[in-house]
């Protein structure tokens, strides 16, 4: 029996209903659908405004949905219960300010039930994962920000989630602070957690990502894994080794019959994620 994706989002559709005299109606989400394997790596992105916020925030029961379903492996997302599972890192996270990095982690652990050595350990644990351990007795006003978003996914990280949800996880984060950012992702990849995010850092998303789902104007425009979507179709690529000069303007048929050189690599040559965004929202530059 296969096992239930991590998530299903089947027909999803959000209204907007605006407090205006003509009740004006904005039409957030249009008909998405995506699936998410248990352990995956899943990249929704989009333009601002395109409905990937209000996407997940369907899925993290947020939000109601005008029609359509959203589930967290198996249950619908909307279910108190399922949250138990979620683990969540917002775009701008709030601290207060006057407590250290562990004090932070013992209140997020017991509002999650922890307590005692479990709630110390736990503690330990992740802002060790987390690169802060260093800093677990400063107070995170005088944090930087890619040491608040690493505080945040700690806290996100708190109950032991199956899945964890980033929304621009590094937004104003200088390039050494996203790159360790990039690391824990992959690092809790390697642990078997799943993952979605928010990213206009569309490198940093092809790197970390095992698929795609790009939005625009409520629609999902273009979803799969990120190898088929970044080939093209047409256009074609072979690769050889040990070739001589001349050999390199002859057709693909006769590298075999001239027994020098071997074929290492034959497809469809591959664009960017960020030429293909950009091909797919078709939307002008805010």
């Amino acid at each position: 029996m296969d096992s239930l994706p991590a998530v299903r989002i089947s027909h999803l559709v959000k209204v907007f209903r605006l407090p205006t005299l003509r009740k004006r109606e904005v039409l957030a989400v249009d008909d998405v659908s995506l699936t998410i394997a248990e352990g995956e790596v899943y990249g929704l992105i989009g333009p601002n405004g395109s409905g990937k916020s209000t996407t997940l925030k369907v899925l993290l029961g947020l939000l109601k949905p005008t029609s359509g379903t959203a589930e967290i492996f198996g249950e619908d997302s909307a279910k108190i219960g399922c949250r138990d599972t979620v683990g969540y890192l917002p775009e701008n996270p709030y601290f207060y300010k006057h407590l250290t990095a562990r004090e932070t982690m013992h209140f997020y652990g017991k509002l999650c039930g922890l307590v005692g050595s479990a709630l110390a350990d736990r503690t330990a644990d992740l802002l060790k994962l987390v690169k802060l351990d260093h800093a677990a007795d400063r107070a995170v006003g005088g944090y930087s920000k890619g040491m608040l978003q690493r505080i945040g996914l700690a806290q996100a990280l708190v109950q032991a989630p199956k899945l964890v949800v980033l929304d621009e996880p590094t937004a104003g984060v200088d390039p050494s602070g996203s790159r360790t950012i990039r690391d824990l992702i992959l690092e809790l990849k390697s642990r078997g957690i799943t993952i979605v995010l928010t990213s206009h850092l569309l490198e940093q998303v092809q790197e970390v990502c095992d698929r795609i789902g790009i939005m625009s104007r409520g629609r999902m425009v273009r979803e799969g894994p990120l190898d088929e979507l970044i080939a093209r179709q047409d256009q074609q690529e072979i690769l050889l080794q040990g070739a001589p000069p001349e050999l390199l303007q002859r057709l693909r048929d006769i590298v075999a019959q001239d027994g020098r050189a071997r074929v290492l690599h034959a497809g469809n040559s591959r664009t960017t994620l960020e030429r293909l965004y950009l091909e797919v929202t078709d939307t002008p530059g805010e």
